[in-house]
C-alpha cells in the first residue's frame, strides 16, 4: 500500500521521552496474545521510517492519541495496510447498519458504539496530522462518526422499547424506518463540521401522526425515558470511553420542555415565538438520526420560518445584538495570545460563523443558493452573489482553516472540548510544535495575522452598529466568559458581586425569560443596559436592587412594549430602579402587572390621590364597554391595579399621610364594589329574577370599615338582606327562596372580588366577622342580624361592630342596619363586665397570636391591637351617654373622646398620632418586605424610607420613637383596661 499520503513535514515530537516510552510499549504489544496475529505488522511499523515518523508525531505530542494507538494497534495496522479511507470505513462498519442494533443488549450496544468511535477518531487524527485530508474531509468524518453511532443507538433503544410492548415498530427489521422519531443535528453536526472533541447539539422530535403507540397515555413519559437512554449511551464514560457528549439545549424553550417534543408542538413554538437566533441555528439543521422521512418533512415545514421571502435586514441587528455591545475596532485592539479563546475571542471562529450566517439570513430568502449549511461554502457563495469581495472571502477561508486546525490540535492533546490557548509559553510551544512550527514566534505571527483579518472583516460588516461601550467603560455580556473590563466597570458602579450581574445579564440576552425571548425585546434591552445599570448602581444596595430587577424581569410576560416605554420615558426606569432597590415586593408585583407603568405617565400621578367620585365615574365607563361577567372582572382588576399602584408609589415616596393613603385604598375597594355589584346582581337576576322590595346590602368592617386599609389588606365584610314578609321566592325563570337567593348572590359578590382571573385578584375577602362567624350563612336576614346583635353577640363582636360602615345596597336597608348598629353600640352596659371581657379577649389574643418582636406592628404590646382595643372599649363604655364618640376610624374616635372630655386632649392627640404612626410603618413594611422585618438586613434606602414614614430624622431615632410609642400606649391600655379589669373577679363569659 502506497504511503504517499504521509506528509513530508510531519510535526516533530515535543516530548522525546514520551516517544521513547510509548515506542517501548508499542513493541511489547507484539507479544500479547490479543495481538498475536499482528505481531509482524507491529514490528514492521516500528522499523519503517515513514510509519515510525507518524507514530512519533502522535506519541510526542498527544497523550490521548498515544493511548488510542496502544489500545487499538489493529486500527494503526489497518491504516497502513488499507489506506485512510478504507480504514475509516472499516472502523465504522460495525455501526453502519443500524438494524444490527435491534437484537443487542444495552451493554453490547454501548461497547460497539464506543469501539467504533475510538477507532474512527484514531484514523481521523492520523489523516489530519499527516495532512492527508483537507479540513472539510476531517470535519465530515467526525460528523459521520456521530451520525452512524447515534443512528445505531437510536435503533437499539427503539427496539428495546418495542420489546417491552410500549411501541409498535412499523418495520422491526429496520427500526428507524417509518418510526416517526428522529433527531435533528444542530450547529457543527448539522453542517457536517464537528471539531475533534465536539459535543453534538441535538433536538429530538416525534411525528404524532406516524408514531404507533400502544398506550397513548404514556407516550411522553416513555419517549422521554428513551431519549435519556440514548443520551446516556452516547455520553456515559465506561472502560471503553465515551461516544459523544450530547447537548439538548437548542430545543424549543429548553428550560420548560421535555427532552423530546411532538412535531406539532415544535412547529407551533417556532411559528409563534421563534426568534432570529433560532432561525440562524436552523440554517445548519439536518436530520442525523432516526426516521429521515418524518424528519425532512419537519424541516420542510420550517423552511418559511428560516428563510423569509423578503430581505431581512433587521435580522442582522438581532444576531449581532449581543456582540455589538463592544466596539468592533478595525485593527489596533490588544489580543493577548496566552489564554486567548480562538472560538469566542476577537477574530475567532464564532466571528467567521456570524459573518456568514447573518448574511445568509438577510439574503437567503431570495437566493436559494445561499441556504447552505457549511460555513466555507457559504463564504464562497456570498462572493459569487457579490456580497463579499474575493479578498475578504480568501482571508476568512484561510483563517477558518487555520483556526479550526489549531482547535483540533488543542483537543487532540488530551481529548478536551476546549478552544482556549495555553496560558504559558511552554504550553504554547507544545501546541506550535504539534502544528508543525519550528518556533513559537512563527506560530504567533500566523495566528495574529488570521485573528486580525477576521476582526477587521467582521468589524467592517457591523461598522454601522451602535456601541454600548461609552465613557463609563465596557459593558460587554457576550459568549460564556466574563469580560474582565466589564467586571471592573460594574464594581466601580457599585456592584459587589459583578460576576453575578454579568452571568445574569448574559442569561437575559440568551432569552432565558419570556420578556427577552423576542428579537426586538433583546435589542431594546441591550440599548437600555447602561442606563439601567447606572440607575441600579445609584441605589444604596445595588446588588439587592439588581436581584429585585431580575425578579421583575422574570415575572414579565413580554418585554418589547415595556422596554420601549423605558426608552421613551427614562424616568420610569429610574422609578423602577428605586422600587427595586427599596421595595422588591413591589418590583415583583410590577413584573406580573407591568401595564401599571403606563399609568405613571398620566397627569397628576405623583401629585394627587384618586378621588372617589371620579374613580366611580371612570370605572363605570370602563365596565359599560363590556358585556360579559368575565370581562367586567378583568376590567375592574386592571383599573384597581392602576389605582393601588399610584397609592403605593406615593406611599414609598412619602407624598401623603397614612390616613390619606388608607382612605384612598378604602375608596378603591368601595368604588370597585359599587361599580361591579349592580352588574353582578343584574346578571344573577337575568336567570333567577328578583324581589319587589328589599335587597342585599354590603357593609365593611375592620380596617376597610375604618377606611384605614394597608397595602394587601383583606376586606372584612358583612352581607345583610331584607325582603317582604310574604315573599316566598324570586320571580325569575329559575326562582329561589330568599335565603338561597341572597346567599348565592353573596357568593357571586365574593367571587367578583377575590376570584383569580388573568388580571389577578381584585381584593381578598374575609367574612369571619358576620353573625355566627364562619359557621353562619354568607348573607344574614336583617331581622336575624338585629336579633343576634341584641341578644346573642359577644362583646368582641360589638367591638368589631364599632367599625361597621355601609358600602353598597338599598338606602333604606343600609339606614336600618346602621340605626340598629348605633342602638346596639349605645346600649347601657355593665362597666365591670365590659372591661373584664375586653381584658380577657386581649389576653386570649396575646396567648394565641402574640408577637413581641419590635417590628410586629400589629400584635406587639403597645402596637395597633392595643390601640384599637382602647378605642373600641371606650366607645362601648361611653356611647350610651355620648353617642357622638362613635366612628369607624380609630384616629377619629380618639378625637371624639377628647371632645366630650373622656380623654385628656394631649393624650387623645398622642393616641391619634400613634395610630397614624403605626399605620404608616405597617404600610411601608407591607410594600417593601416579605416575611418578618429584620432591621439588620434592611438597606440604607429602606431604613431612610421607614424613618421618613415615621417622621424621624434617621433610623435610630425611628427605633427610639417606636419603643417610646409602644411603651406609652401600653401604659394607657393598662390604666384604662388592664388595671380596672384586674380588680374584678375573672369572668367566665365566653369571648
Amino acid at each position: 500500500m502506497s504511503l504517499s499520503w504521509i506528509s513530508q513535514d510531519l510535526p516533530k515530537a515535543f516530548d522525546a521521552d514520551r516517544v521513547t516510552n510509548a515506542l517501548e510499549r508499542w513493541n511489547t504489544l507484539a507479544g500479547r496474545p490479543a495481538f498475536e496475529s499482528l505481531s509482524d505488522k507491529i514490528g514492521e511499523i516500528a522499523s519503517n521510517p515513514q510509519k515510525r515518523a507518524v507514530l512519533e508525531a502522535l506519541f510526542g505530542n498527544s497523550p490521548y492519541l498515544t493511548n488510542l494507538c496502544l489500545r487499538d494497534p489493529d486500527t494503526v495496522c489497518d491504516v497502513f495496510d488499507s489506506g485512510l479511507d478504507q480504514a475509516f470505513a472499516n472502523a465504522l462498519e460495525p455501526v453502519k447498519v443500524s438494524a444490527n442494533a435491534s437484537d443487542l443488549d444495552q451493554t453490547t450496544t454501548m461497547a460497539t458504539v464506543r469501539h467504533a468511535k475510538r477507532r474512527a477518531a484514531l484514523v481521523i487524527a492520523i489523516a489530519d496530522i499527516c495532512k492527508a485530508w483537507k479540513l472539510d474531509q476531517v470535519t465530515s468524518a467526525i460528523s459521520k462518526t456521530a451520525e452512524y453511532t447515534l443512528d445505531f443507538t437510536m435503533a437499539h433503544c427503539l427496539s428495546a422499547m418495542a420489546r417491552l410492548r410500549k411501541y409498535d415498530l412499523p418495520n422491526p427489521e429496520n427500526p428507524l424506518e417509518g418510526s416517526g422519531i428522529f433527531a435533528i443535528g444542530m450547529g457543527k453536526l448539522g453542517a457536517g463540521e464537528l471539531n475533534y472533541s465536539s459535543d453534538i447539539d441535538l433536538i429530538f422530535l416525534y411525528d404524532q401522526d406516524v408514531v404507533t403507540y400502544i398506550d397513548p397515555d404514556r407516550i411522553h413519559q416513555d419517549l422521554v425515558r428513551m431519549v435519556r437512554d440514548i443520551t446516556r449511551i452516547m455520553e456515559e464514560r465506561t472502560g471503553d470511553g465515551y461516544v459523544f457528549r450530547t447537548d439538548l439545549r437548542l430545543r424549543p424553550d429548553p428550560a420548560s420542555t421535555p427532552p423530546i417534543l411532538s412535531m406539532i408542538a415544535a412547529e407551533t413554538y417556532y411559528e409563534t415565538v421563534g426568534q432570529n437566533w433560532e432561525r440562524a441555528a436552523m440554517i445548519k439543521a439536518r436530520i442525523v438520526g432516526g426516521d429521515r422521512v418524518s424528519g425532512n418533512e419537519f424541516l420542510e415545514i420550517l423552511r418559511p420560518f428560516v428563510w423569509r421571502k423578503h430581505l431581512d435586514f433587521i435580522a442582522i441587528q438581532d444576531i449581532h445584538s449581543i456582540k455589538r455591545q463592544i466596539n468592533a475596532h478595525k485593527g489596533g485592539s490588544k489580543i493577548n495570545i496566552p489564554g486567548h479563546n480562538i472560538k469566542l475571542g476577537r477574530g475567532g471562529i464564532r466571528e467567521i460563523e456570524f459573518f456568514a450566517q447573518t448574511q445568509q439570513l438577510i439574503w437567503g430568502g431570495r437566493e436559494i443558493a445561499l441556504r447552505g449549511k457549511a460555513t466555507c461554502d457559504t463564504l464562497r457563495t456570498l462572493t459569487k452573489f457579490g456580497q463579499v469581495s474575493e479578498q475578504v472571502r480568501d482571508e476568512m477561508l484561510a483563517a477558518y482553516d487555520f483556526l479550526r486546525t489549531v482547535e483540533h490540535r488543542l483537543q487532540m492533546i488530551n481529548d478536551q472540548q476546549t478552544q482556549t490557548l495555553p496560558d504559558t509559553d511552554q504550553g504554547l510551544l507544545a501546541l506550535a510544535t504539534f502544528l508543525g512550527y519550528e518556533t513559537l514566534d512563527a506560530f504567533k505571527a500566523d495566528l495574529l495575522l488570521h485573528l486580525r483579518n477576521v476582526e477587521n472583516n467582521y468589524a467592517e460588516l457591523f461598522e454601522d452598529d451602535t456601541t454600548l461601550a461609552g465613557a463609563s467603560g465596557n459593558l460587554v455580556f457576550t459568549g460564556t466568559e466574563d469580560d474582565p473590563e466589564t467586571l471592573v466597570n460594574l464594581r466601580e458602579m457599585g456592584f459587589e458581586n459583578a460576576e453575578n450581574v454579568s452571568v445574569t445579564v448574559r442569561g437575559w440576552h440568551h432569552g432565558r425569560y419570556r420578556a427577552t425571548r423576542s428579537r426586538r425585546a433583546r435589542e431594546i434591552l441591550t440599548e437600555l443596559m447602561p442606563t439601567l445599570l447606572a440607575a441600579l448602581g445609584k441605589t444604596t444596595n445595588p446588588d439587592m436592587a439588581f436581584r429585585a430587577f431580575d425578579d421583575f424581569l422574570k415575572g414579565l410576560p413580554a418585554g418589547v412594549q415595556l422596554f420601549s416605554l423605558f426608552t421613551a420615558h427614562p424616568q420610569l426606569l429610574e422609578l423602577l430602579a428605586q422600587i427595586a432597590g427599596t421595595a422588591p415586593r413591589m418590583a415583583k408585583y410590577i413584573g406580573r402587572n407591568a401595564a401599571v407603568l403606563d399609568y405613571v405617565l398620566m397627569s397628576g400621578f405623583h401629585e394627587e390621590l384618586p378621588d372617589a367620585d371620579a374613580m366611580l365615574a371612570e370605572l363605570d365607563t370602563r365596565l359599560s364597554r363590556e358585556d360579559m361577567v368575565e370581562d367586567w372582572l378583568d376590567a375592574a382588576r386592571r383599573w384597581a391595579n392602576d389605582q393601588k399602584f399610584q397609592i403605593d408609589v406615593q406611599t414609598i415616596q412619602n407624598r401623603h399621610t397614612p390616613h390619606e393613603a388608607g382612605r384612598a385604598l378604602a375608596d378603591v375597594a368601595d368604588v370597585a364594589i359599587r361599580a361591579l355589584f349592580p352588574r353582578i346582581a343584574d346578571d344573577f337576576a337575568a336567570k333567577h329574577g328578583s324581589f319587589a322590595d328589599g335587597g342585599l346590602a354590603v357593609f365593611a368592617l375592620g380596617k376597610h370599615g375604618g377606611q384605614e386599609l394597608s397595602p394587601g389588606s383583606d376586606l372584612d365584610m358583612v352581607f345583610i338582606y331584607e325582603v317582604p314578609e310574604d315573599a316566598e321566592e324570586s320571580d325569575g325563570e329559575k326562582p329561589l327562596s330568599p335565603g338561597h337567593y341572597f346567599i348565592r348572590l353573596s357568593q357571586r359578590y365574593i367571587n367578583a372580588l377575590s376570584a383569580p382571573t388573568a388580571e389577578g385578584v381584585l381584593f381578598e375577602t374575609d367574612l369571619r366577622l358576620r353573625p355566627s362567624g364562619s359557621k353562619g350563612p354568607l348573607a344574614t336576614h336583617f331581622k336575624s342580624f338585629e336579633t343576634y346583635q341584641n341578644n346573642e353577640a359577644w362583646t368582641w363582636e360589638h367591638m368589631a361592630l364599632t367599625r361597621l360602615r355601609a358600602v353598597y345596597g338599598p338606602k333604606a336597608l343600609c339606614d336600618k342596619v346602621l340605626a340598629t348598629t348605633n342602638d346596639v353600640l349605645c346600649k347601657q352596659r355593665d362597666p365591670e363586665k365590659l372591661v373584664s371581657e375586653v381584658y380577657d379577649m386581649r389576653n386570649r389574643m396575646e396567648a394565641g397570636k402574640g408577637d413581641n418582636h419590635p417590628w410586629a406592628i400589629k400584635m406587639r404590646r403597645g402596637g395597633l391591637v392595643d390601640l384599637e382595643f382602647i378605642a373600641q372599649y371606650l366607645q362601648l363604655r361611653h356611647a350610651h351617654d355620648h353617642p357622638e364618640v362613635l366612628s369607624p376610624t380609630t384616629r377619629e374616635v380618639f378625637k371624639n373622646l377628647a371632645t366630650v372630655g373622656i380623654l385628656d386632649g394631649e393624650e387623645a392627640e398622642f393616641l391619634a398620632n400613634s395610630a397614624s404612626f403605626w399605620l404608616a410603618l405597617q404600610a411601608m413594611l407591607r410594600l417593601t418586605t416579605e416575611g418578618p422585618f429584620d432591621p439588620e438586613k434592611a438597606s440604607e434606602d429602606l431604613q431612610k424610607m421607614l424613618a421618613n414614614a415615621g417622621k424621624c430624622d434617621d433610623f435610630a431615632s425611628l427605633q427610639d420613637k417606636m419603643e417610646m410609642t409602644a411603651t406609652r400606649i401600653k401604659e394607657i391600655y393598662d390604666r384604662v383596661v388592664a388595671a380596672p379589669a384586674e380588680k374584678i373577679a375573672p369572668t367566665d363569659a365566653p369571648q
